[in-house]
């Protein structure tokens, strides 16, 4: 008997290769959506045995038994019904003297709202501020939901470089040469996805006297924001001069606290923007999971219990860098922060696209394109150190024997 996964792969491919006259209803804007790099060789990873995978930035972490336990009291309680728009009350104030524990000073009646993860809180966000020509500057390379949200809700991305020689540090000048009469957003990810840069706090500053310059909004996106090391702390913009009321704040406990699959997150920023962000998500999903909520509470009640996840990051993260620079033709900038590494590839004389292709068909690892993520990513890829050590240190063997083929390759 054929199993689930080979039957549902095999009703799919039947599907794609069907004509379907409904494309005649889809929407230009639905027409245009592409699945993303990541998740296009995730899928296409599950073909092959052995396979280890640095691709999705996913914890490998259970979510801790005391989230999970306070949850679960939450339904025997009796909380199973729908909350507010904006979030229970009870999560609101948790979030806000989470918050506050930060130096961050949010009003738990109508400056947060609970949002489906951190791609709800962004997704509402833009549906809210965006009117057609807006433009939103982006840091290139930068996560790829980014661009194509932009687009969908009929913005247009104009994209920012970063560089290596900098860490990756997003820079105000850079930034100021791309803004134009139509620059209304400025987004910002510190600690970054793809590369594990946290902003220089010098640099920061200079982006928010920017912001205030030019009459930028920004959105802040921190769902990194707990996994930052080498004894550094996480510094909002919004927490900066001027910038609390000129900030949207988003946030997620899908990547610090290991609850990816519990899709809760939150946004905090000024009121009249998430009064209307609330309306909105009256009409798109009408608040976020009870359940979720429950373990939020107790969550950002106890981030100290995340600590020794933190810790395990970081100590892989300092392996794989060391590794990683002793292979031949590939590189990289130790990053301060997320779980990724943004790995220089420049001197195996490959595309990104080739060298993730062919690694995965040759040697069974799963790593990004850098092109994934903008045209700056060019010569680069990405891997997650998100799962244990053992699996890395097997990754960085087959990686090595692959750059020492392409490197005999190319000598022949």
């Amino acid at each position: 008997m054929m199993d689930a996964a080979r039957l549902f792969r095999s009703l799919s491919h039947r599907k794609k290769t069907k004509s379907n006259p409904m494309n005649n209803f889809l929407s230009s804007r639905a027409q245009n959506l592409r699945q993303g790099e990541i998740r296009s060789l995730f899928n296409r990873s599950k073909s092959y045995k052995n396979v280890i995978s640095l691709g999705i930035g996913e914890p490998d972490f259970v979510t801790p038994s005391t989230i999970i336990n306070a949850a679960y009291q939450g339904l025997l309680n009796g909380n199973t019904h729908y909350t507010a728009n904006e979030g229970q009350p009870s999560t609101r104030i948790a979030i806000s003297t989470y918050l506050e524990k930060k130096g961050l000073f949010y009003d738990p009646v109508d400056e947060i709202i609970v949002t489906m993860g951190g791609m709800g809180a962004l997704s509402t966000a833009l549906m809210t501020i965006l009117d057609p020509g807006d433009e939103v500057l982006i840091q290139d390379p930068q996560w790829l939901n980014y661009r194509s949200q932009v687009q969908f809700f009929r913005g247009i991305p104009v994209p920012v470089p970063v560089y290596e020689q900098d860490s990756f540090s997003l820079k105000a000048d850079a930034i100021e040469k791309r803004i134009t009469k139509k620059t209304k957003v400025l987004m910002i990810n510190s600690p970054n996805n793809p590369t594990g840069a946290v902003i220089h706090p010098e640099d920061l500053t200079g982006i928010a006297d920017l912001s205030i310059k030019h009459d930028l909004l920004v959105i802040s996106d921190e769902v990194y924001s707990e996994l930052v090391y080498d004894n550094s702390k996480h510094i909002s913009i919004a927490s900066l001069p001027g910038m609390k009321e000129r900030t949207i704040m988003v946030n997620s406990l899908s990547k610090s606290f290991a609850m990816t699959g519990w899709r809760i997150g939150f946004a905090a920023g000024p009121t009249e923007i998430i009064n209307k962000m609330t309306v909105l998500q009256e009409n798109l999903v009408a608040c976020a999971p009870t359940v979720s909520q429950e373990g939020l509470i107790y969550a950002v009640a106890h981030p100290e219990e995340i600590e020794l996840m933190r810790k395990e990051y970081e100590a892989r993260r300092d392996m794989m860098t060391e590794l990683i620079n002793h292979i031949p033709g590939l590189s990289c900038v130790i990053p301060r922060g997320a779980f990724y590494i943004f790995v220089n590839i420049s001197g195996l004389h490959i595309n990104s696209r080739d060298f993730s292709e062919k690694l995965l068909r040759d040697f069974q690892v799963v790593v990004i394109p850098g092109s994934a993520f903008g045209e700056k990513g060019e010569g680069f890829v990405r891997l997650s150190y998100a799962t244990n050590q053992q699996l890395l240190k097997e990754a960085a063997e087959r990686i090595h024997k692959f750059c020492n083929q392409l490197l005999e390759e190319k000598i022949l």
